[in-house]
C-alpha cells in the first residue's frame, strides 16, 4: 500500500487529534499519531518504524535549531516567572490589580489589549501574557480554559495583521524569490485588510466580552470557575515578600519586551545598516527570543538582588523551579514537533498541494473561500501555519494576476486559513503555548476554543465568498462585522433560553 503523497498521510495527525479529544490525553494521543506516522514511513516495519521515529523524528525534533532556540526561550521564560513570583512581584501586581480591575470584563479586556500590544511575536506573546495577567483573572474568578482562549486569540491572528512581526517576517520569506510584481512586505501589508479571520476574532472576542456570555465547553469551564475550580494545573505557590512592589514584576517585563524586540531586530541586522521593517523581515525569532530573553534574565537577577526581594540561594532556586515549571509544555512540543516530522516525510504538504492545483481550475471568483478551507486543513492536520502558508503561498500567486485585488483576497485567504487551523489544532505549538502561559490543560483549552474558532471560520469562509465576487476590503470586513455581532446576539439568546428551560 502507497502511504508517500496520498491522503494516508494526513491519517496519523487525525489520529492524534482525534484520540486527544476523545480521551482528553495528550501525551498518549501524540505518541500514538507518531506511532502510526513511523509505521507508515516504514512501510509497516516495526524495527524500521521505530528507527524512524527515533533518529528522523524525536532525535531530529529535538536537534532542530529553530526548535532548540524555541526550548531554550521557553526555559528563560519560566525561570523569570519563577524568579518574579519568588520575589513577590505577582502578588504584589495581584493587590495592585484587585484593587483597579473591579470586574470579569476589565480583567478580560485588560488581558486581551496586552495581548494586542505584545504582537511581536506568538510565542513570546502567549507566555508573557499568560504570566502577566494570571493574578488579575484569578481574582475575577476567569477560569484558565478563557484565559487560554484569549491569549490565543490575541497571538497568532495578532501577529498575522501587524507589520513588524515575525510572522510578517515569515510571509516576507516565502514571498521574496517568487514573481509576484511587488515585495513580500508589500504584499502581506497589502493581504491585511483582507485577512477575515484575524480581524474578525478581535471583534468576536471584544463582542464576547462586553455581552458577558459563554457556550459550549467553556460555558461550562466558566460555571465551575465561579465555584472556585479556575482549571490551574496543580498549585501555583504565590509568595508574598514585605519589600516587595509592583514594580518588581513591571520593570523585568519591560526589560523582557524591549529586550527581545532589540534581540530581533539584532539578528535581523538593524544595527547593521537593515531598515526596521527589513531587520524583523531578515530576522530569527529562534536566535533573536533567546538572545533577548537571557539579556533580561540576567537583569532581572541583579534588579532583585539589588533591590534584597530575593537571596542569592532563593534566585538561583528558581532556575530549576522554572525549568520544572516548562516540562509539560516542552513535551507536548516535542511530541509535536516529532509528528509533524512524520507528516512532512509522508508528504502531507504534497498532497494537499496537488488539491490545491486542481481547485485552481474550477469556479475562479470561488478560490478564495476554496484556498481558505484548504489552508485551515493542512494547518489543522500539520499543526503549522508557517508551513501552511509556505507551502501554498507559490500556488496561490500563479493562479491569479499579478497585483491584482483578487490576488490579495487569495494570498489573505491563504494567511487566514492557516491562522485558524493553528489556532483550532491540538497539535499546534502556539496552542500548546497558549495553555503553558494560562498554566491550564491543553485538551481542555483546545475543547473550549474550538467553537468559538469554529464560530469565526464560517462567518470569515462566507466572507470570502462575498469577497471573491465584491473585490471590496470595506465592504466585505464591513459584511463580516455585522454578521459577527449579529452571531454574537443569536448564540446569547440562544444560551439564555437554555438556561431558561
Amino acid at each position: 500500500m502507497e502511504f508517500v503523497n496520498t491522503f494516508w498521510a494526513l491519517v496519523p495527525p487525525i489520529v492524534a487529534i482525534v484520540l486527544a479529544l476523545i480521551t482528553k490525553e495528550t501525551y498518549s494521543s501524540l505518541f500514538i499519531g507518531i506511532v502510526v506516522g513511523a509505521l507508515f514511513i516504514a512501510g509497516m516495519n516495526p524495527i524500521g518504524a521505530l528507527d524512524t521515529m527515533i533518529n528522523d523524528g524525536f532525535i531530529a525534533a529535538v536537534a532542530d535549531g529553530w526548535n532548540a532556540g524555541i526550548f531554550l526561550f521557553l526555559v528563560i521564560l519560566g525561570i523569570m516567572v519563577a524568579l518574579i513570583n519568588a520575589a513577590g512581584g505577582s502578588a504584589s501586581f495581584g493587590k495592585w490589580a484587585a484593587k483597579h480591575v473591579h470586574t470579569k470584563m476589565g480583567a478580560l479586556l485588560a488581558t486581551f489589549l496586552l495581548g494586542v500590544l505584545i504582537f511581536v511575536d506568538d510565542y513570546f506573546n502567549c507566555l508573557t501574557v499568560g504570566s502577566v495577567m494570571r493574578p488579575v483573572t484569578d481574582l475575577q474568578k476567569v477560569s484558565r480554559a478563557k484565559m487560554a482562549y484569549i491569549i490565543d486569540a490575541t497571538a497568532a491572528p495578532i501577529c498575522m495583521i501587524a507589520p513588524v512581526s515575525s510572522w510578517a517576517a515569515a510571509v516576507s520569506a516565502t514571498a521574496a524569490d517568487l514573481d509576484s510584481g511587488i515585495s513580500g512586505i508589500q504584499l502581506f501589508i497589502q493581504a491585511i485588510p483582507f485577512n477575515f479571520y484575524s480581524l474578525l476574532t478581535i471583534v468576536f472576542v471584544i463582542g464576547l466580552t462586553v455581552m458577558g456570555f459563554d457556550y459550549g465547553p467553556m460555558a461550562k469551564a466558566e460555571l465551575e470557575a465561579m465555584q472556585g475550580n479556575l482549571g490551574a494545573l496543580g498549585e501555583e505557590e504565590e509568595v508574598n515578600v514585605p519589600k516587595s512592589s509592583l514594580w518588581d514584576m513591571l520593570i523585568p517585563v519591560i526589560a523582557l519586551i524591549v529586550c527581545c524586540i532589540a534581540g530581533m531586530m539584532y539578528v535581523g541586522g538593524f544595527w547593521s545598516g537593515a531598515s526596521l521593517i527589513d531587520s524583523f523581515a531578515d530576522t530569527d525569532a529562534s536566535v533573536g527570543l533567546p538572545w533577548g530573553s537571557m539579556i533580561a534574565l540576567i537583569f532581572t537577577f541583579i534588579y532583585l538582588l539589588c533591590r534584597r526581594v530575593v537571596t542569592f540561594k532563593e534566585a538561583t532556586a528558581c532556575i530549576v523551579k522554572g525549568f520544572n515549571a516548562m516540562v509539560p509544555a516542552l513535551l507536548i512540543l516535542t511530541f509535536a514537533l516529532t509528528l509533524k516530522n512524520m507528516t512532512g516525510a509522508l508528504g502531507a504538504a504534497e498532497y494537499v498541494a496537488g488539491l490545491m492545483d486542481t481547485a485552481s481550475k474550477g469556479l475562479y471568483s470561488l478560490l478564495p473561500a476554496i484556498i481558505f478551507l484548504v489552508a485551515w486543513g493542512l494547518a489543522f492536520a500539520t499543526g503549522t501555519s508557517w508551513g501552511t502558508f509556505g507551502i501554498l503561498i507559490p500556488i496561490v500567486l500563479p493562479i491569479f494576476p499579478a497585483s491584482s485585488t483578487l490576488l490579495m483576497i487569495g494570498i489573505s485567504a491563504c494567511l487566514a486559513g492557516a491562522v485558524c487551523g493553528d489556532h483550532c489544532s491540538p497539535i499546534s505549538d502556539t496552542t500548546i503555548m497558549a495553555s503553558a502561559g494560562a498554566n491550564c490543560d491543553h485538551i481542555q483549552h483546545v475543547s473550549t476554543q474550538l467553537p468559538y474558532a469554529i464560530t469565526v471560520a464560517l462567518i470569515s469562509f462566507v466572507n470570502y465568498i462575498i469577497a471573491g465576487f465584491v473585490q471590496s476590503a470595506v465592504i466585505c470586513l464591513a459584511i463580516g462585522v455585522v454578521m459577527t455581532i449579529v452571531v454574537l446576539f443569536v448564540l446569547r439568546a440562544t444560551v439564555g433560553k437554555k438556561a431558561q428551560a
